[in-house]
């Protein structure tokens, strides 16, 4: 099993405690995600969260819903405040 260096560790576990509980979920479920083959057990360690969790997160993942604002997002480039 990949696992990161305890700095990054560090780092992650301070992200996830500033995110929302949805946003944890969906976080954790990326993370174990990267990780692969033991990556929800490792994921839910990390952060000291369930594996059910993790799991819903990756529900979640699913159905996220497509981004409405696609078409709206501004383009680099345009005018510059003075």
């Amino acid at each position: 099993m990949n696992r990161y260096p305890v700095e990054t560790e560090q780092h992650m576990q301070a992200l996830y405690r500033s995110l929302s509980e949805k946003d944890r979920r969906r976080y954790a479920a990326i993370e174990a995600e990267k990780v692969g083959h033991g990556g929800l057990s490792y994921v839910s360690r990390l952060f000291g969260c369930d594996a059910q969790t993790v799991r819903q997160g990756q529900e979640d993942l699913v159905q996220l819903p497509q981004d409405e604002a696609a078409g709206r997002v501004r383009k680099k480039g345009g005018p510059q405040a003075s």
